[in-house]
């Protein structure tokens, strides 16, 4: 998506400002010593992504193959979402944004894959639990849309 480090690198959980920018350098460090090489988003995942984010790419990429939908959650899950969504924009058609970080870059970051939190507490809470509480307002808006709802009442 371009940019610097300071674009989006944020503090993290709870990193002091020496900390953060420790982290910026590290990033434009990798940007400059990679960047001939960034145009294409595998081998930017494979250069600068780390196996962490190149195994939620790949989990993404599987489930979206057996048509099973994708709670996104964090910024590190849409980082590694937005590699596919360059690859192919359609990668993503399966997955929708559990909540938003209140890390800076994770709203642009979500705004340039189409993305909207399905809920949005400005709380750092931990990557997975929005995922964790957006689940069952999935499951009660496909209970509802498929009149489920009242079998499950009854």
């Amino acid at each position: 998506f371009g940019g610097r480090g300071v674009d989006w690198v944020g503090p993290g959980s709870g990193a002091d400002a020496a900390m953060q920018a420790r982290k910026i350098g590290v990033v434009d460090a990798a940007l400059a010593f990679h960047g001939a090489h960034l145009g294409d988003p595998l081998e930017a995942l494979r250069r600068v992504g780390g196996r962490e984010f190149a195994a939620i790419a790949g989990a993404i990429l599987a489930a979206r193959m057996q048509k099973i939908p994708v709670l996104l959650d964090g910024l590190a899950a849409t980082a590694a979402a937005a590699v596919l969504h360059v690859a192919n924009p359609a990668a993503l058609d399966h997955c929708l944004l559990a909540s938003l970080s209140p890390e800076p870059a994770h709203a642009p970051a979500a705004e340039r894959l189409g993305l909207r939190p399905l809920l949005d507490l400005g709380i750092s809470h931990g990557e997975g639990a929005g995922a964790a509480l957006a689940a069952g307002l999935v499951k009660a808006a496909a209970l509802t849309s498929s009149g489920m709802a009242a079998a499950v009442r009854g």
